[in-house]
């Protein structure tokens, strides 16, 4: 069998409040503990195990496949909260959405400043070499 990503821990400041910042911007189950975690249950079996640390937390990115329904109510949380958000990972173009190999994708920051990304399509090789 094929290697699957199971789970991945997201380091935060606060797990309570950054899992369910998560949870509340993807549209998912809320936050289970588990241990010494607060977990985020997304669609495909992957978890998101959030553990806090007491020394400044590095920023990641995480990227979340989502439909164009998904991304519409993602979008919307974005603005409700007033949140910045940008077309690129170099967040040069501030409040807006890009449109990739014909769909749609968003960044945004969690409270710890780790780079959100919703898209509507996947990236591939294939479609990566092709924009180059």
């Amino acid at each position: 069998m094929p290697a699957e990503l199971n789970h991945t821990i997201v380091w935060c400041s606060d797990r309570h409040a950054s899992s369910a910042f998560m949870a509340e911007m993807l549209g998912c189950d809320e936050p289970k503990p588990f241990l010494h975690f607060m977990v985020v249950s997304l669609a495909n079996g992957v978890s998101l195990d959030f553990m806090e640390k007491d020394r400044p937390v590095s920023p990641q990115h995480y990227a979340f496949l989502v439909s164009d329904d998904e991304f519409d109510a993602i979008l919307a949380r974005i603005q409700a909260k007033g949140l910045d958000h940008w077309a690129d990972p170099a967040r040069s173009r501030p409040g807006e959405i890009n449109h990739l190999f014909g769909g749609r994708g968003v960044y945004f920051p969690d409270p710890d400043g780790h780079l959100l990304e919703a898209i509507t399509r996947p990236y591939s090789t294939g479609a990566l070499d092709d924009a180059a």
